[in-house]
């Protein structure tokens, strides 16, 4: 076949050019070519050898500096104008037909003008980014040229008689105005930036954002092409994939983006609502003005999300008319001039436009996507900020009285700002939704007649079905989150009293209550699987419903009925595009519910009282008529002249007159009449009883309580006051950051004030000295320590006034007078600084410059102490007998233990939090001591495998029937699903050759068999899946809890809580709730995704040969992704706990953060946090939409290929139409499949962490429970006598530490009260731990009345030994429960034990008696009250051996009097081992043991050791005196 330029048919017309050269349209053809050229050998070498000269260039960070005026209309424009030149090559080739020659012109110059317009674009692109505008100039010639040319053809056109019927001419005519439109630009930008032909070019200045290298989130800044396919993110995909994700790798937001900025302009929405309602209630913000608000700020976004979204839907319509005309119009045209009608019905070009209507829906879809949740993402950051806001100004009565707790506040910034941002995500559906059904449903009308409409009114009438599920499901949800909390709450317990619970043997009724709780959340679960897999069914099994009974109807009811191949499948897409809308109404529904629940919630919240509001009252109510005003000018004035007598004479720092205040504007005023001064530079103490306002007094001076009546006065304007509340508050940060609280370092300072609050030796055993981080609300210190670190803070500021509000009342009587001392007296007072001091501590009043004493809420007195003793003599005598009556030597005893005892738990945590983190760093170590570049090549290949290994964990653990079921189910299901749509294919392809009837009606039996068959297979693979996932949490969460129970006493020592904690609660969740739903959405997936390729194949095996670099192309696509995903995901939930934890931090420290008048710094730090977590969720939304797009885009391709290849084979191989249909339908749904193939392998992966962390947990090696001895061979009522021989005895506490007790040898006599002591280490507890085998015995042995207990079944040793431990415990439940759990003994018998504890009257006085309840941890009770719980429950035991393991070390001297007389009387006849802490305790004992690093100093009666000059145990007798 010749090819020409003009053809070489033997005529020669098509070069005549008698009647001019321009009326040759073969001569115009090649002057359109001209401009091209030109443009491709001006550009080329440009583009190829550089920019020349860099001088002029602006030197920012980023190469997407965009500022050329006009630039996205550019885009759009050079868009635009490349698919009508694809159009006009297309058009071309169907015009020149199939004659002998080729005529080139008719499609050559459009092939030239589509390379020279993406040449345009690139070379356009590397001027603005290069900052070379002078180079503008040949794009300008290029327009020009190409305008003139392209108007010249259709003027000739005109001339010609050609007009709006032939395609040509409509595209010639688009082409002059785009080129006009180009042109237009082109002069535009050299006008108004003065480039080019002027002299001195305007000067533009980059964004601030572009010289920020902070700034790596480029979406806003980058070109049009880029921001739609996110082509910016290839670089950071492919950092990712080299090295793990960090915030530091994230950088910032960029300005616009920012938390700050979409607060103003959130604030500015709320002010102009406010202005507009100015004569309503200016402080109660309605929902509906909330809304307003909202749309006003974040409304135009949502409008272009929308508008994309529709554009999407109604792009994705072109799939099914495009498989209709396709597989209609498999035939050929072959003329020289074509209407539209003609080149729409060519089966090539309609492969073509469907190939651009996806890449263009695509694109679209994702968009809409994007800034719906970029809008989203700002309003939270923006809600967020605006409740942060209003809890700085919240009234502190809000939060004292109850009226908005810590919890709800939090609930708002975690649920309910993200509620919203959720609805801002779902919101463009309300809109395109309707759209999407009305088109829908419209177009299947046009297809199939009437018959459409009973299939469309089936998914219709089955959507409130849906719903109702939908609504069952979240009540499902809901119950089981109930009945989940319950259970971790009893985990909890058992967790926190495991040690109780080996030692009395009875981890298997706690095992069996955890265990009963779990049954009722498995039943919870079970209705949620069932409502689960019927919302899967539903999904898969409508459109199967829908078109069976759509296509049954049209075929046998409809006369005349064209059942043709185009009709039947391009219903069947529609029906597929029908569905989803429809199925995500339920969503979009719960979430605008949700949504108005949040912002009424909201609505409240923003119109709670606030700080310093009850001034403007109080003024607006004396200004009601003129005698008040005139009152209030007197009074005032007289008020005025006191405070300037005050202020100038007296040195007065603060005064309140006649003050009323309240916590609630309705109650009772909680400080009456209150009349009192504090003098300046001078120490105040408040004085009172327990109760009586002192910390009120405290809160009303600093403005924090609702002021009735009266004033309070500062002499100047007050500043910044070191406050320290009553109860510590602390910042989950490190020990000196706490003390330093934001302000500058000063180390001899900061040495002094830990000094003076005796924090050294607290600082030493913490881990990491003072840089150790503190857990949230100081949760890994005790009482004490958070109290002294609270004084710290306010000492270490450089304020004027100190406010401490009862400093002393967790500290011991030393540390009180080292605090008073040396920080009070010495660093505050001598500094002339302003001390206003809260106590109980009368002993300090000498102290006190000044004396306020305080009684019921009003000011007994105020003064010197010399005034109220000549004044109120009483009241000083009062005050002198309880001074006396502090007996200190006894406060000295009891509180410096437990100072000590603070300490020794304190190091017991810190040891088991750095052992774990040893173990951390060792684990590190070994795989650091390989070849650094090996080891970063085999980390980076762990974290691009997938974890198959916990992939097969999960499904073995489903068992070997359920597995096979699963397998086949999904299996079978895809076949028949395939063979369904086979079957449509030749149905409806022997419905257009003319097949007889009979066939035809078995032909629609088949299909009505295989329809029900691929129904009923749809609720068997739906219900094997979530009977999948029940089973395996079921198998898993019961094997996790027998290892964890089961467990030697070390893995708790060495595990923290917390991570035990973490995986019966979010782990267990992910696999309760979330593997199963991703795993029956992966797979189904993948083998729709699978059976998709294997039809199109099937049909046109050609397409095997494109499918091979596709498949590469996706492979490398998901491996980049998936890492970068997870990294993301990671980073996103890691920076939203700082931010809630923040949130908590400021509602519980609110008054101490406004006293010190920080409000700006801690703004500040919540913006940081929160575009740290928008960031990242900025970025997986991005990561999200870049994996999306160009799955989007591959399955596009296969789109093209498969209708290309189709075409070919039904016009060269006589392939029937109805199989193309087929081929095509499954094209379209490929790019979907992929999509959620990729997404679900990536959450897949995820969550598999959740298995491999928990079967981490299952490897713990169980303690060994079994004895050599049977049940038989041990005497019932073992041991009867209580004798106790040690021999040689060497324990440790793990195989690789070293032994705490070495070669210990004793004898215990039946009935003997044995005393053990020693310092803090010698080995005492593992003294006692070793008769229960807690620890490790690795030579010797201890023999119980004759009996070897190493021989013993560990269950039975434990059951038959009592001990009281240290710290008691007590659990939720009844009086009952926690004396007797294993309900072995009757009422007489328990209130036989109370009664011995001394119990017995205040457990009467409860409700319920035994059966009242015990709070969690025995809240209830005192400490002294829990100690003689635990010895009750001792005695119940009735053991003939009894161990307390320094049980007096935490209570009171009269508990632990009664505890010794128990002991005494109630014990006579058991043998007893004492622990003990304070020596004067075992001077009764019959014997003492002494001990030093796990050996026995001494071993005798105390009477003999006491004599003993040497005697150590008469030093700590001496000492302890």
């Amino acid at each position: 076949m010749a090819l020409a330029f003009c053809g070489d048919e033997d005529n020669s017309t098509a070069y005549n050019v008698d009647h001019g050269v321009l009326n040759n349209g073969c001569f115009v053809d090649a002057l359109n070519v001209v401009p091209h050229v030109f443009l491709l050998f001006i550009t080329f070498p440009i583009l190829f050898i550089g920019w020349g000269s860099q001088s002029s260039k602006v030197h920012i960070h980023h190469s997407t500096w965009l500022h050329f005026p006009g630039h996205n209309l550019r885009w759009i424009l050079t868009f635009i104008l490349l698919f009508v030149l694809v159009c006009e090559i297309a058009e071309g080739i169907v015009s020149d037909g199939v004659s002998e020659s080729r005529h080139l012109h008719l499609y050559m110059p459009a092939g030239m003008a589509f390379l020279a317009a993406i040449t345009s674009v690139v070379y356009y692109h590397n001027i603005e980014t290069s900052n070379f505008p002078k180079l503008l100039i040949a794009l300008l010639f290029y327009w020009t040229l190409a305008f003139i040319t392209k108007t010249i053809k259709f003027v000739k056109f005109c001339d010609n008689g050609v007009g709006f019927s032939q395609l040509r001419f409509c595209l010639t005519g688009l082409l002059v105005v785009l080129y006009g439109m180009l042109l237009a630009v082109e002069i535009n930008v050299i006008r108004v930036r003065r480039y080019v032909f002027f002299k001195t070019p305007k000067e533009v200045k980059p964004p601030e954002d572009l010289q920020d290298l902070g700034v790596r989130f480029l979406q806003p800044f980058v070109n049009l092409l880029s921001k739609g396919t996110y082509w910016w993110m290839n670089t950071f995909i492919k950092t990712a994939h080299k090295k793990p994700i960090d915030l530091k790798t994230i950088g910032k937001l960029p300005i616009a983006m920012r938390a700050l900025t979409n607060y103003i302009r959130l604030n500015e929405a709320f002010e102009a609502q406010k202005v507009c309602k100015a004569w309503n209630c200016v402080h109660l913000i309605r929902s509906r003005s909330i809304w307003r608000a909202l749309c006003c700020a974040f409304g135009r976004p949502l409008l272009l999300s929308s508008t994309f979204r529709i554009l999407a839907d109604l792009l994705g319509f072109a799939g099914p008319l495009c498989i209709s005309g396709i597989v209609y119009n498999t035939k050929i045209l072959g003329v020289f001039f074509i209407s539209s009608q003609e080149f729409l019905s060519n089966a090539y070009v309609l492969a073509v436009l469907l190939f651009f209507a996806l890449l263009l829906q695509r694109t679209f879809l994702q968009a809409s996507y994007y800034v719906a949740i970029e809008t989203g993402i700002n309003l939270r950051g923006a809600i967020q900020t605006k409740i942060y806001n209003k809890i700085m100004q919240l009234s502190t009565s809000n939060m004292s009285m109850g009226e908005m707790t810590a919890g709800q506040i939090c609930n708002l910034v975690a649920i309910d700002a993200n509620q919203l941002m959720w609805f801002f995500f779902l919101c463009p559906n309300l809109w395109a939704m309707p759209v999407q059904i009305i088109v829908g449903i419209l177009l299947l009308y046009y297809l199939l007649g009437i018959s459409a409409l009973i299939g469309a009114a089936v998914i219709i009438v089955l959507a409130p079905v849906q719903y109702f599920v939908a609504t069952k499901l979240s009540q499902a949800q809901r119950s089981t989150l109930e009945y989940s909390n319950e259970r971790l709450k009893k985990t909890n317990e058992m967790l926190r009293g495991i040690k109780l619970l080996k030692l009395y043997a009875w981890e298997h009724i706690f095992h069996s209550s955890v265990e009963e709780t779990r049954q009722k959340e498995m039943t919870s679960l079970k209705s949620f699987a069932l409502y689960t897999s019927i919302s899967i069914f539903m999904n898969a099994a409508i459109p199967i419903a829908a078109v069976l009974i759509t296509f049954v109807v049209h075929a046998h009811l409809t006369r005349n009925a064209d059942f043709s191949p185009s009709v039947a499948f391009a219903s069947l897409s529609l029906f597929h595009i029908l569905v989803s809308p429809l199925f995500l109404l339920s969503s979009v529904v719960r979430s605008t519910v949700k949504a108005l629940v949040s912002v009424q919630k909201l609505s409240e919240f923003l119109s709670s009282e606030e700080i310093g509001e009850e001034h403007d009252k109080s003024s607006e109510l004396r200004s009601a008529d003129n005698h008040s005003k005139y009152q209030a000018v007197v009074s005032n004035a007289k008020s005025a002249l006191n405070l300037i007598f005050c202020f100038l004479f007296l040195s007065i720092l603060a005064q309140i007159t006649n003050g009323f205040f309240t916590w609630t504007p309705e109650g009772p005023p909680a400080l009456s009449n209150i009349d009192i001064r504090i003098p300046q530079g001078q120490l105040t103490m408040i004085v009172g009883q327990v109760g009586c306002g002192k910390s009120s007094l405290l809160l009303a001076i600093l403005g924090e309580m609702q002021k009735i009546s009266g004033s309070i006065f500062w002499s100047r304007k007050r500043g910044s006051v070191a406050y320290a509340s009553q109860k510590p508050w602390l910042l989950n940060a490190t020990v000196e950051e706490n003390i330093t609280f934001e302000s500058p370092f000063n180390k001899q300072r900061y040495k002094a004030v830990i000094d003076a609050c005796s924090l050294q030796p607290d600082i030493d055993i913490l881990p990491h000295g003072d840089q150790t981080q503190i857990g949230e609300r100081g949760i890994n210190l005790s009482g004490g320590q958070r109290q002294r670190i609270s004084v710290a803070r306010a000492l270490y500021q450089q304020t004027n006034v100190v406010f401490l509000d009862d400093p002393f009342s967790a500290l011991d009587i030393h540390l009180s007078d080292h605090l008073m001392q040396e920080g009070i007296l010495k660093m505050l007072r001598e500094d002339k600084r302003t001390i206003v001091l809260v106590t109980h501590k009368l002993q300090y009043l000498p102290h006190a410059d000044w004396i306020i004493a305080m009684k019921d809420g009003t000011i007994q007195r105020e003064g010197t102490l010399k005034d109220i003793q000549k004044s109120e003599t009483e009241l000083f005598e009062h005050w002198k007998t309880l001074m006396n009556r502090q007996d200190q030597e006894l406060e000295k005893t009891i509180i410096e233990t437990k100072t000590v005892l603070e300490r020794t738990n304190l190091r017991r945590t810190m040891y088991s939090r750095e052992a774990l983190l040893k173990d951390d760093e060792e684990d590190e170590e070994e795989v650091t001591e390989s070849d650094d570049e090996d080891n970063l090549s085999s980390v980076l290949h762990q974290r691009a495998k997938m974890p198959w290994r916990a992939c097969g964990k999960y499904l073995s653990a489903a068992g070997i029937l359920l597995l096979p079921l699963l397998v086949l189910s999904q299996l079978l299901k895809h076949t028949v699903m395939v063979a369904i749509d086979y079957c449509l294919a030749r149905w409806t392809s022997d419905a257009i050759s003319g097949k007889i009837e009979i066939e035809l009606k078995n032909c629609s039996h088949f299909f009505s068999i295989l329809c029900c068959l691929g129904i009923v297979l749809c609720l068997v693979t739906s219900i094997a899946v979530e009977w999948t996932g029940l089973k395996v949490t079921k198998k898993l969460h019961s094997s996790l809890l027998n290892k964890i129970i089961l467990a030697p006493m070390r893995f708790f020592e060495t595990t923290p809580l917390g991570s035990i904690l973490n995986r019966f609660s979010a782990d267990c969740n992910t696999i309760d709730q979330h593997i199963p739903a991703t795993l029956e959405c992966l797979s189904r997936s993948t083998l729709l995704c699978v059976s998709a390729l294997a039809v199109i194949s099937y049909v046109t095996p050609m397409f095997l040969i494109a499918l091979v670099p596709l498949a590469i192309m996706c492979y490398f696509i998901q491996k980049y992704f998936r890492v970068a995903s997870r990294d993301l995901q990671q980073l996103d939930d890691s920076t939203q706990l700082p931010l809630l934890s923040h949130f908590s931090e400021t509602v519980e420290g609110l008054t101490t953060i406004r006293a010190f008048r920080y409000e700006a710094k801690f703004r500040q730090k919540l913006l940081e946090y929160t575009d740290s977590n928008n960031i990242a969720s900025l970025f997986l939304t991005a990561a999200n939409r870049w994996l999306e797009v160009r799955m989007e885009y591959i399955g596009a391709c296969v789109v093209l290929i498969a209708a290309v290849t189709s075409i070919t084979s039904c016009l060269y191989n006589k392939l029937s139409s109805g199989l193309v249909g087929l081929g095509l339908t499954y094209a379209l749904m490929v790019s979907n499949y992929l999509n959620w193939m990729v997404r679900n392998l990536a959450d897949m992966e995820i969550q598999l962490g959740a298995v491999k962390r928990i079967n981490g947990l299952l490897k713990t090696e169980a303690e060994n429970y079994e004895g050599l001895l049977s049940a038989s061979q041990i005497p019932q009522n073992w041991p009867d006598r209580g004798e106790i021989q040690i021999q040689n005895l060497s324990v440790r506490y793990d195989s690789n530490l070293k032994p705490v007790l070495k070669h210990v040898n004793a004898h215990i006599s039946p009935g003997q009260k044995i005393g053990i002591c020693g310092r803090t280490g010698s080995g005492k507890s593992s003294f006692s731990l070793a008769f229960f085998r807690m620890v490790d015995t690795f030579e010797g042995r201890i023999i119980i009345d004759g009996i070897d207990i190493a021989k013993l079944p560990l269950q039975t040793l434990r059951s038959r030994l009592s001990i009281i431990l240290q710290d008691p415990i007590l659990f939720s439940g009844t009086i009952r429960f926690n004396l007797d759990p294993e309900k072995k003994c009757t009422d007489s018998m328990l209130w036989e034990a109370l009664e011995i504890a001394q119990l017995k009257h205040v457990v009467k006085a409860l409700p319920g008696g035994l059966d009242a309840i015990v709070t969690e941890g025995g809240e209830n009770f005192s400490q002294g009250q829990r100690q003689l719980f635990c010895l009750a429950r001792a005695f119940v035991r009735k053991t003939s051996i009894f161990i307390m393991d320094e049980a007096t070390a935490s209570i009171d001297m009269a508990t632990e009097n009664i505890l010794q007389k128990v002991v005494m009387t109630a014990f006579a006849d058991r043998t007893v081992v004492t622990i003990a802490h304070r020596v004067h305790t075992i001077l009764n004992a019959d014997l003492v043991i002494v001990m030093k690093r796990g050996v026995i100093l001494e071993y005798d009666k105390p009477e003999v050791l006491l004599e003993q000059e040497d005697s150590v145990f008469a030093s700590f007798v001496q000492a302890d005196k």
